[in-house]
């Protein structure tokens, strides 16, 4: 680093709460998304047929019968693919179009292409009378599936220890088990891609996608043409939360070859039905347990089963359910486990990446397993938890084997229990409870340890372009995606804080691979750590060039040379920006640069499930307190009081928006977003917002606290920063947890409430009325 700039000090660009790059352009109504584009003539309107059974041998496709209907213009099926029919991120077992059989109900079988959009939906929503299929048995559950030895990807297994030892000298025991349900993504802009042939062998894709990579490499596999033929570009995306990692290629796929076999643009942007029937989501998982402890709460060994719903392919199936065995621990040190995790093939909707990415799965499962034990000792759950966090000196080893050395979960605890008045109001929410036989209020705190990094090592790099031009206005190129989370704006910032411009200096064109090469996904709470880095060192190049000039011409030490606020302070002379790069450039002085970035002191073996998987920890804390109606089920969400960790937050407005979305997200998961397949033919049925409740504004708490904890992160990232996508996802445990605590309120805490997740008003119900009965919850 040199002298002249200081990556860490506050300035005008960084550590500022800048609106969001885009902000004024989407409430003008001029933000452009892929849909937006105009349509080039002879653009061709793309749907897809799709399977009506969930398993079955395809015996054929009455292609000429489809052709017949009035407006369509052509039919493409398996066989009209000249490459790969696969579109699978890491094992080759997901076609683009079904051949020889079919797996889930909702599988693309054929695509219908017409000059008109609602025409081609109309004909393909018609796939059934064109089909012929014979039906084969399905697993339609993952329990089925278990039981049935079906899984996409080997078994995992996470050990240290000896649990069963520990088991067996434990003081107490608790076994028992917990279904979560899972989540759809229900990103504002659905699915799309619009693919235009170019000269030569050329394609242009416009894609809502966060891996355009990825969906670059998947569409030359499926056209036989090489990677430098096809060129992706996405400028933003309404939405991705991990449903645009993987599964946005089969529709990149199915646009490009039928752009590539009719020579003529072609858009495909499904239904918002079609969207649900065709992707897949958040992972099911079923957790059984058996877990010892002592009388003070304190986990001695815990043996964990965890089983997913993955659906019909591998997709990210094995680093999502990695994940959720690294996060088992959240903040907890569990000196000895047994962990054991299954990806179920299911003939239903391959199930993939969703913020959070299997850790909220794992992590709520040692929350439910605390909140149980706590209960059983006539303990406030906050205690046990507190007596089971990690330490910092000592019992600061994971069960994968990461010291956790930047521990300041506790201090951030105590300072959340001081500020939200627990103590009091646990007092309180106890009296109100003894006179209130109806309504019952719950109270919970619950904490966040979540590793950051992809865990898959070789994904940790990113690469960025940086091109100052001789007006001193500056233009950058990365490889995330802005899906709006803010990416784009924390990388100008951090830009903007190296060169010392103001932010308003810095434009970030949309993410093109044909500028960038190689790219990872915008996931894993990455974007900002990687991109920012990656662009922050093309800048670095830069500003050295330049100090390098001015201590030439001005006969100054590189010392004497600051970039501050849109000038240069050289020596006693201060220079504006502008001055100075017309200087370098007549001085034939390069001003734009490449730069990359690499995530260090990552290494994992996955056989063993050991080694150092996360660059650092975020962490996190929140306090909700419920009012539940013991007649209905209904509850609603009184107040919640968030204390969250971003190290030194870059931009603090998009650091809290990010909060608030991920803990609205995350209670919806939780509470209201139940997913139910038919039980005898696996069709989703909630599959329009009709019948999938996500949360809406009147869901949010009147009462919502959200501050950030005061802390740096200790490892060497973009201005000390933390990640902030995912984590806060997982804060809105504190909100199931309060349900479950109104619930035990019922019966005096005396029975343990089986409620499951989505803690939906059934759900709810069903849980009072066995805590009445003192017994088990129906599944």
């Amino acid at each position: 680093m040199n002298k002249t700039v200081d990556a860490f000090r506050p300035s005008a660009a960084a550590g500022r709460a800048l609106p969001h790059e885009s902000a004024h352009l989407h409430v003008a109504g001029q933000a452009t998304y892929i849909d937006d584009l105009p349509e080039l003539a002879g653009t061709l309107h793309a749907a897809l047929g799709l399977s009506p059974v969930a398993h079955g041998k395809l015996l054929s496709i009455d292609v000429e019968g489809l052709k017949a209907q009035a407006g369509v213009v052509a039919i493409l099926t398996a066989a009209d693919i000249p490459g790969l029919n696969d579109c699978g991120a890491l094992v080759h077992d997901d076609p683009i179009l079904a051949e020889g059989d079919v797996r889930y109900l909702g599988q693309p079988v054929f695509v219908v292409l017409s000059r008109n959009r609602e025409t081609a939906r109309r004909v393909a929503a018609r796939a059934s009378d064109f089909l012929r299929i014979e039906p084969l048995p399905a697993l339609l559950t993952p329990e089925a599936a278990h039981a049935a030895g079906q899984y996409v990807v080997p078994p995992m297994h996470l050990h240290r220890g000896d649990t069963a030892q520990a088991l067996t000298d434990a003081p107490a025991r608790l076994q028992g088990r917990f279904q979560l349900g899972g989540q759809e993504q229900f990103y504002l802009e659905g699915q799309i891609s619009y693919a235009i042939p170019k000269e030569g062998k050329g394609l242009l894709l416009h894609c809502s996608t966060q891996h355009p990579s990825e969906m670059q490499h998947a569409v030359a596999h499926a056209l036989n043409l090489h990677a430098h033929d096809v060129l992706v570009e996405c400028r933003r995306m309404g939405g991705g939360f991990g449903g645009k990692e993987s599964q946005s290629a089969v529709f990149a796929c199915i646009a490009a070859i039928a752009a590539w076999k009719l020579k003529k643009p072609v858009k495909l942007r499904p239904d918002r039905d079609d969207d649900f029937m065709i992707t897949g989501r958040r992972h099911c998982f079923v957790h059984d347990y058996d877990v010892g402890y002592d009388a003070d709460g304190r986990v001695l060994g815990a043996k964990v089963e965890m089983l997913a719903r993955a659906g019909f392919s591998a997709d990210l199936s094995a680093p999502v359910m990695t994940r959720a065995l690294c996060h088992f621990d959240n903040g907890y040190y569990l000196p000895a486990v047994d962990l054991h995790g299954y990806c179920a093939r299911t003939n239903t909707q391959s199930n993939t990446a969703f913020r959070g990415f299997g850790g909220p799965q794992g992590a709520l499962a040692i929350e439910v397993i605390l909140d149980s034990i706590a209960r059983r000792l006539g303990k406030d759950p906050l205690d046990v938890r507190l007596a089971n966090l990690y330490g910092t000196s000592d019992r600061n080893v994971s069960p994968y084997g990461q010291t956790v050395e930047d521990n300041v979960l506790r201090a951030l605890m105590n300072e959340l229990v001081d500020s939200s008045d627990y103590r009091a109001r646990r007092q309180a929410l106890s009296a109100f409870n003894a006179g209130s036989p109806v309504l019952k209020k719950g109270l919970a705190l619950t904490p966040v340890k979540f590793g950051i990094s992809f865990n898959v090592v070789h994904l940790n790099q990113a690469g960025a372009l940086v091109h100052v031009y001789s007006d001193g206005s500056i233009l950058v190129n990365h490889g995330g995606t802005e899906m709006g989370q803010g990416l784009n704006t924390k990388v100008a910032q951090m830009v903007a804080h190296t060169l010392g411009v103001k932010p308003e200096r810095v434009r970030v064109t949309a993410t093109d691979t044909s500028k960038v090469a190689n790219t990872s996904a915008t996931a894993a709470s990455t974007g900002s750590d990687l991109n920012g880095k990656a662009a922050a060192n093309a800048a670095q190049q830069i500003l050295e060039r330049l100090v390098q000039m001015l201590a030439t011409k001005h006969q100054v030490p590189a010392e004497a040379i600051r970039f501050v606020d849109d000038t240069v302070q050289v020596g006693p002379e201060l220079l504006r920006f502008e001055d100075v790069v017309m200087a370098a450039y007549m001085a034939r002085v390069q001003l734009w640069s490449d730069g990359f970035y690499a995530t260090p002191k990552l290494h994992w073996d996955r056989q063993t499930m050991q080694g150092r998987p996360f660059f650092y920890f975020v962490y996190g804390a929140a306090v909700s307190e419920v009012l539940v109606d013991t007649l209905t089920g209904e509850w609603k969400l009184l107040r919640a009081d968030v204390l969250h960790d971003v190290g030194q937050s870059i931009n603090p407005a998009v650091d809290i928006g990010q909060i608030e979305g991920a803990f609205i997200q995350g209670m919806g998961w939780l509470t209201s977003e139940e997913l139910w397949w038919h039980p005898q033919t696996g069709k989703l049925m909630t599959h329009a917002p009709s019948t999938y409740k996500i949360p809406t504004a009147s869901d949010c708490p009147a009462d919502f606290r959200v501050k950030l904890f005061d802390n740096q992160n200790v490892e060497d990232t973009v201005y000390r920063s933390k990640a902030v996508g995912e984590p806060p996802l997982l804060l809105p445990f504190s909100v199931f947890l309060a349900i479950r605590d109104a619930v035990s309120s019922v019966a005096d805490h005396r029975v343990d409430p089986p409620l499951r997740a989505p803690a939906t008003p059934e759900a709810i119900l069903d849980a009072i009325e066995a805590v009445k009965a003192g017994g088990a919850c129906p599944a």
